[in-house]
């Protein structure tokens, strides 16, 4: 064989500083990753506090100190080289970790890019044992002084790498991501005292505190007053069919997500964590996004603070440098549990009372709706239930103007065992829009038509996933025009169409006739319905396609089904309304993702009216 010959002297060794320093590359991005990494080491030393100096957002000086296990003093050269670590021995370790840390690349990289010192005592030392580093070299170990713990302090980062320096953002910039590591790890270990100091002010000064009040502190009041505590420990398996028992035996989530109304217009209040350690993962972001879908609103990003639980085994973490993304054995399951999860949280009613009820029905005139229905579209009318007849509510009306209130003691208080309902009771009518009504909170505020959106919306959803959604037939089929695909299409998927409560025939290679439309769709423009459930049809296959374009159809359905703005109740039909509230499913949004009540309380109405001062 000939070929090109290759000099022996084009492959070499490279030296062990420049390794660390490319290594540092992947590893120590930016200061904020170092910050991470030293933090974690420190939570896996089994820390009960961590003290963080930066100075100039990290480039100038990061100094980790925490009160962990430490490191014996003939060990702190082997931390600082480069894979050696205290927590795998083999492949075996490797496929389980349960540590934040296992590469053994963090200290090494930093050293390799900083001036490093190292200070380490274990609590049975009678001092404690120091190392330092300039550019790959290590100095002797030598005796210092520090309480039990260890202390990193890594100053002027990238100092023999201005190549790589200059890439650093402003120093606003890089304490911004400092910070958001700090809140990470801070969440993620709310058991742990933790100190942010950043050019001499201190910005966050943690106590250990609960979960909760570790939420509140790090996210805010508002975020902490509008989450959903989430604790799956039983795994939920009678609403995850769909997941293997063997998964759900082996999965835990706990966390809190915020109600739909808290939603942000970015994604910087979602924190994930499998087995204690922060990721960012599209499996996990799907699932949760799935989750909010019928309660989001368009555009809008839900938060949430949640953690994983699983197997070791089932996870591989030895994904990326940087530890922040996982590959989990069996995704489908994970995705499964966790929309499963979170769609039971935020499907829960006001209330899980359910109080007798009399049919009430509420009947628009046509004219609500832009003039006489189309008679091949008759427009129906969900009806409401109300907790008492007709009469109770005309006799409390007529004292008072419709503003009386009822009292614990009175027949609709008794149907709620003697405790007002959640919603209250309602008090008037403003501009034909809002109701409002009290509670023993202080004042509700409810878009009517909103809700009985939501209230219609989730009966359709429910009939159809019992085939029990009305089908109106058309006295005279309508002719819709379409291609030879299309055409081909419907006579193809005639279960598709018949589950949404449509009957086509096709009369020729591109003519179909619709025979029937579902009940409640009055008069909106079936074919152009049609043509989009033919479009999902051909991109997503029949199965897909029923799925995700049926919830669009059936909001529709309930937009014109739902109680128009602008129409006038009668205290009955309002009270109805209220309580039929407290028995939907995601009643606290509309299909369209927007609030549907608010409640102000007594104390915001008294700041209001500055009562007390």
């Amino acid at each position: 064989m000939t070929g090109i010959p290759i000099p022996e002297s084009d492959i070499r060794l490279l030296p062990d500083l420049l390794v660390n320093q490319i290594a540092a590359g992947e590893v120590v991005e930016r200061p904020a990753a170092a910050l991470k990494e030293l933090m974690e080491n420190s939570l896996d030393a089994g820390a009960r506090r961590i003290d963080v100096e930066l100075l100039q957002g990290g480039a100038k000086r990061i100094r980790v100190a925490d009160d962990g296990m430490g490191i014996a003093g003939a060990e702190l050269p082997l931390a600082l080289a480069r894979h050696a670590t205290s927590k795998i021995r083999s492949l075996e370790d490797l496929e389980s970790v349960a540590s934040l840390g296992f590469r053994g690349e963090a200290l090494s990289s930093i050293a390799a890019i900083a001036r490093l010192q190292l200070l380490s005592r274990r609590a049975d030392d009678r001092h404690a044992w120091r190392i330092e580093a300039r550019a790959g070299e290590m100095s002797a170990v030598e005796p210092a002084a520090l309480d039990a713990g260890t202390l990193v302090d890594a100053e002027d980062l990238y100092f023999n790498a201005p190549a790589r320096r200059k890439f650093l953002k402003t120093e606003v910039t890089e304490f911004s991501h400092c910070e958001d590591v700090f809140k990470r790890i801070a969440l993620g270990a709310h058991s742990v005292a933790m100190t942010l100091t950043h050019n001499a002010r201190r910005v966050w000064d943690l106590a250990p505190a609960s979960f909760g009040q570790r939420v509140r502190r790090l996210l805010g009041e508002e975020f902490g007053a509008a989450s959903i505590a989430i604790g799956m420990a039983d795994a939920q398996p009678d609403t995850q069919a769909d997941v293997p028992a063997d998964a759900r035996a082996s999965l835990r989530l706990r966390g809190c997500i915020a109600a739909p109304a808290y939603s942000r217009a970015g994604r910087d209040a979602q924190f994930f964590f499998v087995n204690g350690r922060f990721v960012r993962d599209k499996l996990v972001s799907h699932a949760v996004r799935e989750a909010y879908r019928d309660v989001l609103h368009h555009q809008r990003h839900p938060a949430y603070v949640l953690f994983l639980d699983i197997d070791p085994a089932l996870v591989d973490v030895n994904v990326h440098p940087a530890k922040s993304e996982v590959r989990f054995r069996d995704a489908r399951a994970v995705h499964q549990f966790i929309f499963h999860a979170l769609d039971k949280a935020l499907a829960a009613p006001v209330s899980s009372a359910r109080p007798q009820s009399v049919s009430f029905a509420i009947a628009a005139p046509a004219r609500e709706y832009g003039g006489t229905p189309r008679s091949l579209f008759p427009q129906r009318q969900a009806a409401l239930g109300v907790a008492q007849p007709p009469s109770y509510y005309e006799a409390l009306g007529s004292r008072g103007a419709g503003i009386s209130y009822p009292s614990a003691s009175s027949g609709e208080a008794r149907s709620h065992g003697g405790e007002i309902p959640p919603l209250g009771y309602a008090l008037a009518q403003l501009h034909g829009v809002y109701v409002l009504a009290q509670n023993d909170k202080g004042l509700v505020l409810v878009d009517m038509h909103a809700a009985h959106e939501r209230i219609v919306y989730e009966k359709l959803k429910a009939s159809l996933d019992l085939n029990r959604l009305s089908v109106q037939p058309l006295l005279v089929p309508l002719a819709l025009a379409v291609s030879d695909s299309d055409a081909e299409l419907v006579a193809d998927n005639g279960a598709f169409f018949t589950a949404l409560g449509f009957d086509l025939a096709v009369l020729g290679p591109r003519e179909v006739a619709v025979r029937a439309v579902p009940a409640a769709l009055g008069d909106t423009d079936a074919p152009g319905l049609l043509r989009g459930l033919l479009d999902d049809l051909r991109e997503y296959g029949a199965s897909r396609a029923l799925t995700g374009r049926r919830n669009e159809i059936l909001g529709t359905l309930a937009c014109h089904t739902a109680v128009r703005a602008h129409r006038i109740l009668s205290l009955p039909e309002m009270n109805a309304l209220l309580r039929e509230m407290e028995e939907t499913e995601r009643s606290g949004q509309c299909n369209h993702g927007r609030p549907t009540w608010y409640q102000v309380t007594l104390a915001e109405l008294d700041k209001m009216f500055m009562r007390g001062r």
